[in-house]
């Protein structure tokens, strides 16, 4: 990912994907956006062409874990250093200092840049503090069920050689028991920020179970996208699903169905827990001479 990309564009709210996302759901986010905005479709429109190029810059930037983590670290980072990638002068520098090292403030780096300013009462060194890093660990449902020992890579704040503070590449190892929920969070205490004159922060390890395009996490909830014809919808029917575990069924859909109602299928879902099957429209890639000419009767009907 290259530095200050999107910094603007939040790029999950232009792919319209929650930041908890799976690689499977966002690539489909993406495809979908990309195939409204392409230029083919869209000639001679500068606006569309502008989203278009906006759409793959952010698939770019969050299309997969890595490129997610580093995003995220990115962002946390420049939240912290005012947007600029690193310490800066000027007005709120202190107040930055001391939010990020429990309260230190400038003189937490001996007057760095000659900003040593008014004194201040420094709290017990034992009370200060540096931040603490939220990373997340992408599992497949495979690798949550049996558990094991995962690696991770993120970005911490430590004292260089000349004793300034700088972002450092860190990878740890944390062992998953079997079974793990999805969103359990670890904490592991000392891996945080560095402060320059107290205790590091700690890094908070988030687990988050991907199971691939078309499911998502409601919360606790696992969710199954099932894609449904409008006429089947509105007249009813059945429709077979794969469920996670491989096994299909034949899903009766009732009249008068809308788009976003929701099927709750009882131990389906991950480690035995209830799966809730969401209805959507399929994704057309193209409407056939038939199709169109059957819309065009609808459209004539008021559907």
């Amino acid at each position: 990912m290259k530095p200050n990309r999107m910094a603007q564009k939040d790029p999950y709210s232009l792919l319209g994907v929650s930041r908890d996302a799976g690689d499977a759901e966002i690539k489909r986010a993406f495809r979908k956006k990309a195939r409204q905005y392409h230029p083919d479709r869209n000639p001679d429109d500068a606006a569309a062409e502008a989203k278009f190029k906006e759409i793959q810059e952010a698939y770019d930037t969050i299309g997969t874990a890595k490129e997610r983590n580093e995003y995220e670290q990115q962002q946390r980072m420049s939240s912290m250093f005012g947007g600029g990638g690193g310490p800066r002068g000027g007005a709120g520098m202190d107040d930055m200092l001391r939010q990020m090292f429990g309260g230190g403030g400038a003189q937490s780096f001996g007057g760095m840049g000659g900003m040593g300013g008014r004194q201040q009462r420094q709290r017990p060194q034992s009370r200060q503090k540096g931040s603490d890093i939220n990373v997340g660990l992408n599992l497949t449902a495979e690798q949550a069920e049996q558990g094991g020992k995962f690696p991770f890579t993120f970005k911490r704040l430590k004292p260089n050689q000349s004793g300034a503070m700088e972002a450092t590449s860190v990878t740890l190892q944390t062992t998953i028991k079997p079974g793990v929920k999805h969103g359990t969070v670890t904490r592991l205490r000392g891996q945080g920020h560095d402060h320059p004159e107290g205790q590091p922060g700690d890094v908070l390890l988030s687990v988050r179970i991907q199971f691939g395009e078309g499911r998502r996490w409601d919360q606790s909830t696992l969710v199954q996208e099932v894609q449904v014809p409008y006429s089947t919808l509105m007249l009813g029917g059945k429709v077979k699903v794969k469920l996670p575990s491989g096994k299909s069924i034949r899903l009766s859909v009732a009249p008068e169905t809308h788009i976003g109602d929701r099927r709750k299928v009882p131990g389906a879902g991950y480690d035995g827990g209830d799966l809730e099957l969401e209805f959507v429209l399929p994704e057309l890639e193209g409407l056939t001479k038939a199709q169109i000419k059957a819309l065009e009767a609808l459209r004539d009907k008021g559907l």
